[in-house]
């Protein structure tokens, strides 16, 4: 198994959708508002050209639609002149005309769709190109992260930020950018063909704009409050969920079936009446809309009659003012909801920011050293190390290992075995002191190369969504068939795989949770076995299969560690009783070196690890 095994990724988890409706619901608001979008204006300055583009199609799209209305009502006044002049027989409707103003509707119409959807394409493209740009830019920057950063972040959290936080930037940059435009140019113009048909008549429309916003702003104030609880326990309640089907084996043992449908229905129904609350909110904000709108086509009607009866004001006017102000009230609403669309835009960019300004590795040398003819010496020089510079953990570590020398490394929980692992792969760079392989010190190579000389088998094995063939494979991307069946045959993978449905094809599921977890060890071992690593990092490698296989494994990895240098990190003393050197580590310090024999002569704390281990199988 490669040093890539260490590197345990997380959980996948799925995305929480939130509920649909007319308003966009509230989320979390940036920090920084300004300087988070400043930072986002500057990355699209990229797609400037095509952004312009957008703005003056979006602006020509929008004018072209307004303009309709208003020419519709010349062909409705002269279809109205032509019915009163055949009531009156002094005159005939004017066909060539009404079909000369239908043909340039047609013509405008079918213009400004075609711009609409020109800027559509356009501004969907930028979208996903910045979703692109962002998500290499994380993936990019997850390998140039250190492994502190990762200890101390949940792996939930990281993936958030690459799925949830891009998938909302790049949807509310598709709908915010256009949705500006397009929103402002309309309230504009169709407030400006109002007032070029008629002011009075303009006054009376615009008098139901406040209660428009009125109830815009009290709806939205209580239906962000319920939403954001809406997520919160749907966020509970998947946890629940996802926790009692990853757990159901221990869950149907302990007979917690009942409590968990106990705690399950107290969140549903709490997601229940917050749910509905939130859900009729939205649903009767158009409705409501649509009665504040009426309202104003009544009155319109009204003093538009009054109006026409007078002479001041044509028919056909009548009807495309009743048009613009069926139009004018939803570019209000959006213009209302864009706020809450560029907060939402803002809180996801910081976050994606935050995560690429983050503190990254110690850049590699610009003059490696060559892993060609490496042999295998270790030395540590005086290591001091700890996880916080305030709390040294690894105190004046030294020790030196030959090459192909089968090295130890034991001592109680917390002596920082696994520690001394994460320095040597430089997992983690030491605070003082060094490290050298064949006299160059570590951070001479590139990280790469350092890591590729090693090949790790851990006790808490790492295999992926995929055929057994290509997780074995993983170890060498290279290798082919042959080779790997041949790795396989030395691990005893071999014997078992064809026992399994589809053999090396047969597919491990998310968790793999298909094989056992001593074949699983097995196909780690056997990738570590393909890898063909010049030094060799075995964490209780058998510590999950039967006797019978241990002794099976043991044969392979004998094999595999001939002439190779070896470190092995044991809790089972009696498995490393042939080692060429043992070091006892107590508190970051190896207080003990030596074989196994000359450490057990000297009845210190090796001793007393051993025989207390001894006692214990002697008691059972």
């Amino acid at each position: 198994m490669s040093s890539k095994e260490n590197m345990k990724g997380p959980k996948r988890q799925g995305k929480m959708g939130g509920p649909g409706g007319p308003m966009m619901q509230g989320g979390e608001k940036a920090r920084d508002f300004k300087g988070t979008m400043k930072k986002l204006i500057s990355y699209l300055s990229v797609y400037k050209y095509s952004m312009f583009i957008v703005f003056v199609f979006a602006i020509a799209s929008t004018i072209f639609s307004i303009a309709g209305p208003k020419i519709m009502g010349k062909a409705t006044t002269k279809l109205f002149e032509g019915i009163m002049g055949k009531i009156s027989n002094t005159g005939d409707i004017d066909f060539d005309y009404i079909k000369n103003i239908v043909l340039l509707l047609i013509a405008l119409y079918v213009i400004s769709s075609v711009f609409s959807y020109i800027q559509g394409w356009i501004m969907s493209s930028v979208s996903m190109k910045v979703s692109y740009n962002f998500r290499k830019s994380i993936s990019e920057k997850i390998n140039r992260m250190p492994l502190k950063y990762f200890d101390g972040t949940n792996h939930g959290e990281v993936l958030s930020r690459v799925t949830n936080d891009v998938d909302t930037l790049s949807q509310t940059l598709n709908q915010s950018l256009s949705q500006i435009i397009t929103s402002v140019v309309t309230v504009v113009g169709i407030l400006g063909m109002m007032l070029s048909i008629n002011w009075q008549l303009t006054l009376v429309a615009l008098c139901v704009i406040p209660l428009s916003m009125i109830l815009i702003g009290v709806i939205v104030k209580n239906s962000q409050k319920f939403f954001k609880q809406q997520q919160d326990y749907l966020g509970n309640l998947n946890g629940h969920v996802e926790e009692m089907y990853s757990g159901h084996v221990v869950m149907k043992a302990f007979n917690g079936e009942k409590e968990s449908v106990k705690k399950f229905n107290k969140m549903n129904d709490k997601l229940f009446t917050v749910a509905w609350k939130s859900q009729f909110l939205t649903s009767i904000m158009m409705p409501l809309m649509g009665f504040v709108g009426n309202l104003g086509y009544v009155a319109v009607c009204i003093f538009g009659g009054w109006l026409a009866a007078k002479g001041t004001i044509q028919v056909g006017d009548i009807q495309a003012f009743i048009q613009y102000v069926r139009q004018f009230n939803q570019p209000l609403t959006q213009i209302a909801n864009i706020s809450n669309i560029l907060q939402q835009t803002a809180a996801s960019a910081e976050r994606v920011f935050e995560f690429l300004e983050e503190n990254e590795e110690v850049p590699e040398t610009t003059n490696p050293e060559a892993t060609d003819n490496i042999s295998g010496s270790v030395e540590f020089k005086d290591v001091h190390f700890g996880y916080n510079e305030d709390k040294i953990i690894i105190n004046d570590f030294s020790a030196s290992i030959k090459p192909g020398q089968k090295v130890a490394i034991v001592g109680p929980t917390g002596a920082g075995k696994t520690t001394m692992i994460k320095l040597l792969m430089r997992f983690y760079d030491v605070n003082s002191g060094e490290i050298l392989i064949d006299g160059h010190n570590i951070k001479d190579f590139t990280r790469n190369d350092l890591r590729s000389m090693f090949g790790m088998v851990l006790q808490d094995t790492w295999l992926y969504n995929g055929t057994i063939m290509e997780n074995i494979q993983y170890g060498r991307l290279d290798a082919t068939k042959e080779e790997v069946i041949t790795a396989a045959k030395a691990a005893h993978v071999d014997s078992f795989v064809h026992t399994l449905p589809d053999g090396y094809d047969m597919v491990l599921n998310e968790e793999a949770s298909n094989v056992s977890q001593g074949q699983k060890q097995l196909l780690t071992i056997a990738r570590a076995i393909l890898a063909d690593p010049k030094i060799l990092i075995l964490d209780e490698a058998t510590s999950s299969v039967d006797t019978r296989t241990e002794v099976q494994i043991q044969k392979a990895m004998n094999n595999l560690m001939k002439d190779r240098t070896s470190f092995i990190i044991a809790h089972r003393l009696s498995t490393i009783r042939d080692a060429d050197l043992i070091l006892v580590m107590a508190n970051g310090d190896i207080v003990e070196q030596g074989t196994h024999t000359e450490l057990l002569a000297k009845e210190g704390v090796y001793a007393n690890l051993y025989n207390s281990q001894f006692d214990i199988e002697e008691a059972i």
